[in-house]
């Protein structure tokens, strides 16, 4: 039986598309393929247009050095160095003047919060400083493609909260492509802005959360989302139409969960000008269209 099959999927640029599905679906296999840690036995990896499943092995020692990041669960610092000299080393391996190098990891520690522990080596940091350094030693090289697999499942549920919210930052600051692997539902639909869910090896569904949970494509997506509730994951963009010239007196953001929009609902509004950060024009987001969905979210259980 394949490890992965038929697993067919583009990653938009500037995206975090996240990869997701319980133990020995397939998911990490499939991250490895991406990257040709694990070789695929067919199929397509491209990427700006070239196909790196086939690259010669020089050619993709260069790409993982300087177009790809990448951040796994166990952190894989190096225990003899420190936090400084580990976000630095991958500038060593690309051949970077020590003053360069050093320049750049202490702009990379700054990035993550890390100030001030340059010096620290890893034994001396918690688990979530030493994701931190990690993320910081992935980033240093400029990545244009980001690889994260299961990078918080390690920490503690306080630290991997406070490590999604770091991750979101540096999403929001640097715009990287993202292919983020993880098996909590809570973390996917928290992160992703797009997601596919895995089973067996095959990708049974692809979409934005807000798609996944209100259409999922199968009995198995259906119990798998049954307790993420709808209220907290639907977002006003996810069902707002097209204004048509029409506007309302009630503004607010594409991004707003319904929960925020509840108590505005309460005191009356009935109609909202959607508006993005995107450069999307305004749409209309009816209150009706809101409390449909917060009856649906009632009778599945939710709060």
């Amino acid at each position: 039986m394949p490890a992965v099959a038929d697993a067919s999927f583009e990653v938009m640029a500037g995206e975090i598309f996240v990869i997701m599905g319980l133990s020995g679906s397939g998911k990490s296999t499939l991250v490895r393929c991406l990257s040709r840690l694990v070789e695929p036995s067919m199929g397509e990896i491209v990427l700006d247009g070239r196909d790196l499943s086939k690259v010669s092995g020089k050619e993709l020692i260069k790409l993982r050095r300087h177009t790809m990041g990448m951040v796994f669960q166990n952190f894989g610092l190096l225990p003899h160095l420190t936090a400084l000299d580990n976000v630095a080393f991958p500038l060593k391996i690309q051949g970077k003047a020590l003053r360069e190098r050093q320049a750049r990891a202490r702009e990379m520690i700054a990035l993550v919060g890390l100030e001030g522990r340059e010096g620290s080596f890893p034994h001396q940091l918690s688990g979530g400083q030493q994701q931190r350094v990690g993320i910081a030693r992935s980033l240093a090289v400029g990545p244009e493609l980001w690889f994260l697999d299961e990078p918080f499942s390690a920490l503690d549920p306080l630290i991997r909260k406070q490590m999604q919210d770091e991750f979101l930052r540096l999403q929001r600051m640097l715009q990287k492509t993202i292919v983020f692997i993880t098996h909590d539902i809570a973390e996917a639909f928290r992160l992703a802005d797009r997601l596919a869910i895995m089973r067996g090896g095959r990708i049974v569904q692809i979409g934005r959360p807000a798609e996944i949970v209100l259409n999922p494509a199968d009995d198995y997506v259906a119990q798998f989302t049954e307790d993420m509730p709808l209220m907290r994951i639907i977002k006003a963009g996810d069902l707002a139409t097209p204004a048509d010239g029409a506007t309302a007196d009630n503004t607010i953001s594409s991004s707003a969960s319904l929960e925020e929009l509840v108590p505005r609902i309460a005191s009356g509004a009935r109609v909202f000008t959607v508006v993005s950060d995107e450069n999307i024009p305004p749409a209309i987001l009816s209150a009706d269209a809101v409390l449909d969905v917060l009856k649906r979210d009632a009778a599945r259980g939710g709060p």
